[in-house]
């Protein structure tokens, strides 16, 4: 079993609990009690997890969002980045007004072979799962399909309200009619076969832009 199976069953069981149940499952965390959603502490653990896992991370607020965006590309020498649809435009217009880079929009279905080319994909998230590390993504406006996170380096915008402690949290607020998919620090390279990037040994690059809505401690 995949682990986005395996993950799958726990949602799906999750959401076939009764009400009374499911407050007492959600209730269970790791994290102490006493901590809000929006706290501060919350923010520093997920922090902590994904540069554990060899992500980059920038907090920011949403006036840096395009200037964050242009710096993390030029970073990583970025020349062609895939946006999904329903991605703010203003967030790569400072990046594509220099020479030579190349916005890919998704929204005529680029191919494998596209995206395969694609230096960049920026994403929106789902939510975030802080003791884990994770950003979750379910398709919805700014995050694209599955086969859109292909290119190497995956550049995702993550609110403070959207990072939940643990993983039941973050599951009970998932549509779960979209396919989910998980992304927490760089993977193992791509080579499996019938993937894009076939017979390449690539390290992905995860970095996580925090924008900041709440006041830092």
């Amino acid at each position: 079993m995949t682990r986005e199976d395996f993950l799958r069953r726990v949602r799906d069981g999750l959401k076939s609990l009764p009400d009374d149940d499911r407050t007492i499952t959600l209730s269970n965390r790791r994290t102490p009690p006493e901590l809000s959603l929006a706290d501060p502490t919350i923010v520093e653990l997920f922090i902590e997890r994904l540069e554990h896992h060899g992500a980059r991370v920038e907090r920011i607020t949403e006036a840096e969002i395009p200037a964050a965006v242009r710096g993390a590309l030029r970073t990583y020498r970025a020349k062609s980045v895939v946006t999904p649809n329903g991605l703010p435009d203003e967030w790569l217009d400072p990046w594509a007004e220099d020479a030579g880079n190349t916005v890919m929009r998704d929204h005529q279905q680029l191919t494998p072979e596209e995206l395969d080319d694609a230096d960049a994909v920026v994403t929106t998230c789902a939510g975030a799962v802080a003791d884990a590390g994770a950003v979750v993504l379910d398709g919805g406006p700014g995050q694209g399909r599955s086969e859109t996170l292909v290119p190497t380096c995956h550049i995702c915008v993550v609110r403070t309200p959207q990072i939940d402690s643990s993983l039941p949290e973050v599951l009970d607020k998932l549509d779960s009619r979209r396919p989910i998919t998980w992304c927490g620090g760089p993977t193992a390279p791509a080579d499996a076969k019938g993937a894009p990037g076939q017979g390449r040994h690539r390290q992905r690059q995860l970095i996580v832009l925090i924008v900041d809505e709440f006041d830092s401690p």
